[in-house]
């Protein structure tokens, strides 16, 4: 990574900054974006380095995504790596959550990752450079409880897992990350039915993988330039097979294990 250019969406909090110290950590040259500039900086700071441009971004609107590509041409005059990162959760029931919710959700997630793209492409083409998507499990089985953000994770992974065939001679790589629950701040400023932050998080968040490591291993990914990263056994790669084999069996579990959260919205039925 000595000396390439790497794009970071979402790089104010959470694995999108952990994602920033690795890829310095590795000697490269960064371009991070995220709505929450003085954070940014803040981030900047602590690593102590002139080679990092900043930029306002919300990812889901395009001329911000635009700007940022345009910012970092100028700067660094190519793009290595784009991660689409950025990211926000919900937690309601579909039946009881306001539309808006569904809409920002993809907005954020899905086309913010189509923005960032579009912009980006012709110079990773160039470059042979490194696309990633940071989805989730939940974009490989369905969520309850999380209907956006399960259909936005699933949009993320037939989105560039088509970009990958399209490229599949010019020798653009293409990566979908998909952690598993990691320790953030992505649970406390999700979404509730009325589009409302919840607040705190339904789950104990130091039982998780840090972002930390969950960046270090997505960085391990971008560099042996790999297809496709499922993290974590049990709550990941067990899971994702368990879908394959037994669906129906993984359907049951996954609704008891959701249903056990704090403050579910729904609950297991006592017969």
């Amino acid at each position: 990574m000595l000396g390439k250019v790497v794009i970071i969406t979402g790089a104010s909090s959470g694995i999108g900054r952990a994602l920033a110290k690795e890829f310095k950590s590795r000697g490269a040259l960064l371009s991070l974006g995220a709505r929450r500039l003085d954070l940014l900086e803040t981030l900047k700071s602590e690593m102590g380095s002139s080679d990092i441009l900043c930029t306002r971004t919300d990812v889901s609107q395009e001329l911000d995504c635009k700007n940022l590509i345009d910012n970092t041409i100028k700067r660094f005059g190519r793009i290595d790596v784009l991660i689409n990162n950025a990211g926000i959760s919900m937690r309601a029931l579909f039946n009881e959550m306001d539309l808006k919710v569904m809409h920002q959700v993809m907005d954020v997630n899905f086309y913010g990752t189509v923005n960032c793209t579009k912009y980006a492409l012709p110079f990773l083409i160039e470059s042979k450079g490194s696309l990633a998507g940071i989805i989730s499990i939940a974009g490989y089985v369905g969520l309850p409880g999380r209907t956006a953000y399960s259909a936005s994770k699933f949009a993320v992974r037939g989105f560039l897992d088509t970009l990958r065939i399209e490229h599949l001679h010019n020798g653009l790589h293409v990566l979908v990350a998909a952690p598993g629950f990691t320790s953030s701040d992505i649970r406390q400023v999700a979404l509730t039915a009325d589009g409302k932050p919840q607040g705190e998080t339904p789950r104990n968040e130091g039982l998780m993988m840090s972002a930390e490591t969950c960046a270090y291993l997505i960085a391990k990914a971008v560099k042996k330039r790999k297809r496709s990263l499922i993290l974590t056994f049990i709550e990941g790669k067990f899971t994702v097979l368990l879908g394959k084999l037994f669906p129906s069996l993984l359907d049951k579990l996954i609704f008891n294990h959701m249903a056990k959260e704090p403050d579910s919205p729904f609950k297991v039925k006592n017969n």
